[in-house]
């Protein structure tokens, strides 16, 4: 093995896939959402750097190459499992992270049996938006639950025409309760809007790698 930057930013990226779900799981709100949200971000910046940082010193490994799509893989679908549980398995989040899990593991299992041919099939620029956008939706999934506990709290001992008066302008808003109101409304739906999106791009690149490696599986006469 070999230590470089590149490859403990990769080992990094893997150690921080269950960390994200353990620290939902045993810390207390709002701290294991931050932790989540921090971990993940943070997972997705090195996804980035470990392989722009190896390129440009020359420091490219075997063992980076085997890891780096572990990593990936394992980033990706156990922080969709924990958004998919902290939204209670609702449809609009649920089924979508489902896809891009199922198009996960298809493609990897695609890679292993097409092998050495596996590196002849080119990534997308279109695979690389699909990966940005899947990172951008589960980050902001994170962010809703911190939105939401923050409202929360400071709307405690309000009644309801105070807290709609605030957030309709009638009443000065010294608390910032209007931005995280706004802030929760997009982790919302925005995270929906952009996890679907995800998950259409998913299939689309999906389909178009499935049918780039069909002269690879063709049976032979």
């Amino acid at each position: 093995m070999t230590w470089n930057i590149p490859n403990i930013l990769t080992v990094f990226r893997l150690i921080a896939a269950p960390a994200v779900l353990i620290a939902l799981a045993f810390l207390a709100r709002p701290y294991g959402d931050w932790v989540a949200l921090g971990l993940f971000v943070g997972a997705s910046v090195t996804d980035f750097l470990d392989g722009y940082l190896a390129r440009k010193w020359n420091q490219q490994s075997k063992f980076g190459a085997m890891l780096d799509p572990i990593a990936d893989k394992a980033m990706v679908v156990i922080a969709l499992v924990a958004v998919a549980a902290m939204s209670q398995l609702a449809p609009l989040i649920a089924i979508p992270a489902a896809l891009i899990i199922f198009r996960e593991v298809f493609v990897s299992g695609l890679r292993e049996f097409l092998g050495a041919d596996a590196g002849r099939l080119a990534v997308t620029k279109l695979a690389k938006w699909k990966t940005t956008v899947q990172m951008v939706a589960i980050a902001v999934l994170f962010a809703r639950p911190l939105f939401d506990h923050y409202l929360g709290m400071q709307t405690i001992g309000m009644d309801g025409a105070t807290v709609e008066g605030i957030l309709d302008g009638t009443i000065s808003d010294e608390v910032g309760l209007r931005w995280k109101y706004y802030g929760l409304l997009f982790g919302h739906y925005g995270g929906i809007v952009l996890i679907n999106l995800a998950a259409a791009l998913t299939l689309i690149t999906g389909w178009d790698y499935f049918a780039k490696s069909l002269p690879f599986l063709r049976e032979e006469k």
